[in-house]
């Protein structure tokens, strides 16, 4: 299993993501037990505690992949596609699996069920604090194109923020339960700096590079200002297409989005800012959907 870790920070740290913070410690001070990272510290200067977690059972290292025979449910009509967890660019499955969800599981499942004659509508059926920005805004905008040629409905259940949010933002209405929440529009990005550890335990590490900028962001070298500088142009970049990608699907102004500075909202108050449409248990959603297809 420890073989994988490597793989799963690099998804981690020195990555753009649109996770909502919560979600991120728990993934950050599961991996740093496991790299051997004995403080993490937050922006704020915060230490971030360690977390008892089971990373196999949450990443999905304890048995290889499955065989899935569909990948989303028809049912009277409307297809169903459920988003959950942790989103990530590439997981191979069209169903979640483990604690994620794949952005190519999501586009092959809408894609198919927009062909689908037995489709009368979708429902894209989600729970998520977001994850990873590689493949989020391409798949938010194939699910907006689509509008109009069937419903789309996001029925919230429990919760859509960041990541998740900006796939439900692509649907044509946002039905959310009224202990559920929306939101938390924003960009963040983890650096994890090793140089102190590594020079602690008596190693040395040199880098031979071509090109001044080769090694910014390296876990092994301080973060300098003006790679500081860098990333952050590159995370305000980002955080610009978040804030225009749902000022256009929500049909709300720029700045009221912007505004809100990537707070979350619960229930009504996710309503009242224009982020959600109404508020409503899933099954109350699920047929008030059927009942338009009447």
């Amino acid at each position: 299993m420890t073989h994988r870790l490597p793989h799963l920070a690099t998804r981690i740290f020195n990555a753009p993501l649109v996770i909502h913070p919560a979600k991120a410690e728990i993934a950050i001070a599961a991996l740093a037990d496991r790299l051997g990272i004995s403080r993490v510290w937050r922006a704020d200067q915060g230490e971030m505690r360690p977390l008892m977690f089971d990373m196999e059972d949450e990443y999905g290292f304890a048995e290889p992949g499955r065989t899935v025979v569909s990948g989303y449910d028809n049912i009277a009509g409307v297809a169903r596609i459920e988003i959950c967890g942790t989103l990530v660019q590439r997981l191979g499955e069209l169903r979640p699996y483990s604690g994620m969800t794949g952005y190519d599981g999501i586009r092959q499942n809408f894609v198919m069920a927009m062909d689908d004659p037995e489709v009368k509508a979708v429902v894209l059926d989600i729970d998520s604090p977001g994850g990873e920005v590689a493949g989020c805004f391409d798949l938010v905008d194939l699910i907006y194109g689509a509008r109009g040629r069937k419903p789309i409905w996001a029925i919230l259940d429990e919760s859509a923020y960041s990541g998740g949010y900006a796939l439900a933002s692509s649907a044509d209405k946002i039905i959310v339960p009224r202990t559920g929440g929306v939101g938390s529009i924003g960009v963040v990005w983890m650096h994890v700096d090793w140089s102190k550890a590594i020079t602690t335990s008596g190693l040395d590490v040199t880098f031979v590079t071509y090109g001044d900028r080769k090694v910014d962001g390296a876990p092994e070298l301080p973060l300098s200002a003006e790679a500081l500088d860098r990333f952050q142009a590159d995370i305000n970049s980002m955080g610009d297409l978040f804030v225009e990608t749902v000022a256009r699907n929500r049909s709300i102004a720029p700045d009221r989005v912007r505004a809100t500075q990537a707070s979350c909202y619960m229930g009504a108050a996710g309503v009242e800012r224009g982020l959600a449409d109404a508020v409503m248990a899933p099954d109350a959603a699920f047929r008030a959907l059927l009942n338009t297809l009447a």
